[in-house]
């Protein structure tokens, strides 16, 4: 297996930030742990407002989930609306389905107001239908997100045939506020975009201890330490160190490969429109094309698990199911990330004391929402108004049996994997 450095992301992104080591003290205003969308989204929207700002990520800009996800900037959750209502309640639910219908919109304003370098495509995605039980799943959706006015199509089995390339759909869900990024590159502009606006950026640093010291919190590191007024952790998947502010969740593991640049004859083929995809299959697949005309294609499961093999098999040949005509282009070795996963599928804020908010659990829909709340909990701090919030916040939130959740995604997938490689 690849590691993060070796991904495709890594390969191709050409956004650079420049950041150094944490080796002295500061004190700001405001506080962020985790370089990912929603602690530079946070950072960037604090600076802008004319906090005195820090950023501190253990790695590197991108380094967890936001810097290995597929790059499909989509509008909403996994849950169709109404099933957000159930969680929520009407106003909440309300609320969380209208400022993540415009959480597309919001990222590609950001992208072109910074000029992140980032392969910004929006020309929607397509949900596919990978069954006729699929199809009756999307048709549901449909009805849901008209009901609150998403412009998004229910397109045939020929219109999806037309748009993606492949017969092996029975229908697909069009929608038009959505598109693709490089992940990576995103993540990397808003970082560089926070900095030029006074952010100061730590990589290498992470968080040893957090605690209070009258009315400031104290965030030591290794060798160095940040006085804050405020403070947001934003480590979703990828969170170190900070024990008694740790994120409950269950992880669930995603892994991608991609084929060398198409000839122009293949890519005609195949998307011409440029969408990004995914099915509707309970162990999911996506699948998409870059800048360059790579096919990228991903689906859940851990390449680092005893069943990576079967992973790496399988993905070989549901690319020959899907498309044909690629059945002879040889695949990179793979990359994987980690997915917070929460029972309800529902983003949490999380009170860890005074003027200090965590944030995690996007359940794999990192890039919209994350933008969303990254920017929305940096203006609930600054402004000391929780009703900014874009869901309620709590004191305290659990997660019962998640290794055995783990073990039970991953066993799933690999299984299901290793089945479908064989027959």
């Amino acid at each position: 297996m690849r590691d993060h450095d070796q991904s495709l992301w890594q390969q191709t992104c050409r956004e650079r930030v420049e950041s150094t080591v944490l080796t002295n003290t500061l004190t700001v205003d405001l506080a962020v742990i985790g370089g990912g969308y929603t602690g530079c989204a946070a950072a960037l929207t604090a600076a802008r407002a004319g906090a005195s700002v820090c950023l501190l990520e253990a790695q590197e800009i991108g380094h967890g989930g936001s810097g290995r996800n597929v790059g499909l900037a989509n509008a909403g959750l996994w849950l169709p609306p109404e099933d957000i209502r159930a969680h929520l309640g009407a106003a909440s639910g309300d609320r969380l389905i209208n400022l993540l219908a415009d959480a597309p919109a919001g990222v590609f304003d950001l992208i072109e107001r910074h000029a992140i370098d980032c392969e910004p495509v929006r020309n929607g995605t397509l949900h596919c239908a990978h069954s006729c039980a699929g199809l009756k799943d999307l048709q549901n959706r449909y009805a849901q997100q008209r009901a609150v006015g998403a412009p998004v199509e229910l397109l045939s089995t020929d219109q999806t045939r037309q748009r993606t390339g492949s017969a092996a759909f029975h229908g697909s869900l069009f929608d038009p506020r959505a598109g693709t990024i490089q992940p990576l590159g995103y993540v990397r502009g808003l970082a560089r975009a926070a900095s030029e606006a006074g952010v100061q950026v730590f990589t290498r640093s992470p968080g040893q201890s957090l605690t209070r010291d009258g009315d400031i919190w104290v965030l030591e590191t290794e060798r160095g330490s940040v006085r804050a007024k405020a403070v947001i952790q934003a480590t979703n998947a990828y969170h170190l160190n900070l024990a008694a502010s740790a994120p409950a969740y269950v992880p669930v593991y995603y892994f991608q490969f991609s084929t060398a640049p198409l000839s122009d004859n293949l890519r005609s083929s195949i998307l011409p429109g440029g969408e990004g995809c995914w099915d509707t299959g309970l162990i999911m697949t996506s699948f998409r094309v870059d800048q360059d005309g790579r096919f990228i294609i991903g689906a859940m499961g851990d390449l680092s698990h005893a069943g990576g093999g079967a992973h790496r098999r399988w993905i070989r040949r549901k690319l020959s199911e899907l498309f044909p005509q690629l059945s002879d282009q040889p695949l990179t070795e793979g990359w994987h990330g980690r997915i917070a996963m929460t029972s309800d599928h529902i983003p949490k804020i999380t009170e860890i004391g005074p003027n200090a908010l965590s944030v995690h659990g996007y359940s794999g829909r990192g890039i919209g929402p994350g933008t969303v709340f990254g920017r929305l909990v940096a203006e609930s701090l600054l402004q000391e108004d929780r009703d900014l919030l874009p869901v309620p916040s709590v004191v305290e939130y659990r997660e019962s049996w998640t290794g055995l959740r783990r073990a039970y995604f991953e066993t799933g997938a690999a299984l299901t994997h290793f089945v479908k490689a064989r027959f």
